[in-house]
C-alpha cells in the first residue's frame, strides 16, 4: 500500500514505519493521521510480531504542521469533533496495538508527537531526543494524551509537562518514565532491533495475550476519560485564547491572553 507521509517496511518479522516529512520536521498533518492509522491497519493484518516507529531526518516528530494548525482555527464545531476523535483513534490504536511496539525516538517528540513516542510499549530515545507537551503555549491543551500520560508516570509529573509545556531533554524523561532507555544516536535503531529480536524469543500467543490482558485492565475507564478529554479538546479549539495562541505563534509574537476560559 503506497504513503505520502510515511514508510512502511517489514524484515525478519519486525515492521518498521518511519514518519517521513523530514522537511517539515515530520509534522502531524491530517494526510499523516490518516495513513498512520492505515499503516497500523496494515502491521495487524501482516505476519510481522512487532512493530518499530521511528521518524525521517532530525526530528521524530514536531506536533501539528503549521498549515493544518491554521486551518483548525476556521473549522466548525463539527468538524473540530471529528479532528478530535480522530486524533483519540490514533493514539489510542497506538497505545492498544496488539504486538509490541517500540518508538525509537532520533530527535525532537513534541506535543501529539510526544504522545506517538511515549504511547508505545517501550520508547527508546536518542540523547538528541527531546520531549515536550506544549500545547498550553499556544492556548490549547493536551486533553487526549494526558489520559495515558497520568497512568504512565504518574500524576505530579503530568501535572508538572502539561501545566508548564516545558521541553525535557532524554536523561529527564527517563527518569520521569516517559523513556525506557537513552542511546547514542548511532545505536538507536540497533538497539531498538535488539529489542524486537529479544521479544521475538517469546511465544507470539502469550504476546499477544499479554498486551490484551494489560488493555482490558483499564477499558473502561479509559472509553469515559477519553470521551471527556475528546469534547474538551473539541471545544477549546473555537475559544479566543486558541485563536490568538495560534495567530500568534504563527505570526512569532508573544500572545495576548483574553481572560480564563
Amino acid at each position: 500500500m503506497p504513503y505520502n507521509t510515511l514508510q512502511l517496511s517489514t524484515q525478519n518479522r519486525v515492521a518498521t514505519l518511519t514518519l517521513n516529512r523530514p522537511d517539515k520536521r515530520n509534522a502531524i498533518s491530517y494526510e499523516l493521521i490518516d495513513e498512520l492509522l492505515r499503516a497500523l491497519a496494515e502491521v495487524e493484518q501482516s505476519a510481522a510480531q512487532v512493530l518499530i516507529i521511528t521518524g525521517a531526518g532530525k526530528a521524530f516528530c514536531s506536533g501539528m504542521d503549521l498549515d493544518n494548525l491554521k486551518a483548525i482555527t476556521a473549522r466548525t464545531p463539527a468538524e473540530n469533533m471529528k479532528d478530535s476523535e480522530t486524533m483519540g483513534e490514533l493514539f489510542r490504536s497506538i497505545y492498544e496495538f496488539p504486538r509490541p511496539t517500540i518508538a525509537a525516538v532520533n530527535g525532537p517528540a513534541v506535543a501529539g508527537g510526544c504522545g506517538i513516542a511515549t504511547l508505545c510499549d517501550f520508547t527508546i530515545a536518542s540523547t538528541e531526543a527531546k520531549f515536550g507537551y506544549t500545547e498550553v503555549r499556544i492556548g490549547f491543551l493536551p486533553a487526549i494524551v494526558s489520559t495515558f500520560l497520568i497512568r504512565q508516570i504518574g500524576e505530579k509529573h503530568a501535572r508538572d509537562l502539561l501545566l508548564t509545556g516545558r521541553i525535557i531533554n532524554a536523561e529527564d524523561a527517563l527518569r520521569m518514565g516517559l523513556a525506557t532507555e537513552v542511546v547514542a544516536p548511532n545505536k538507536l535503531m540497533p538497539r531498538a532491533q535488539e529489542i524486537a529480536a529479544q521479544l521475538m524469543e517469546n511465544s507470539p500467543a502469550s504476546l499477544l495475550a499479554t498486551k490484551r490482558l494489560l488493555s482490558g485492565f483499564s477499558f473502561d475507564e479509559l472509553n469515559k476519560n477519553m470521551r471527556a478529554a475528546i469534547d474538551e479538546n473539541a471545544r477549546i479549539r473555537s475559544t479566543a485564547d486558541f485563536r490568538e495562541g495560534v495567530t500568534s505563534f504563527l505570526e512569532k509574537r508573544k500572545p495576548k491572553w483574553s481572560s480564563q476560559q
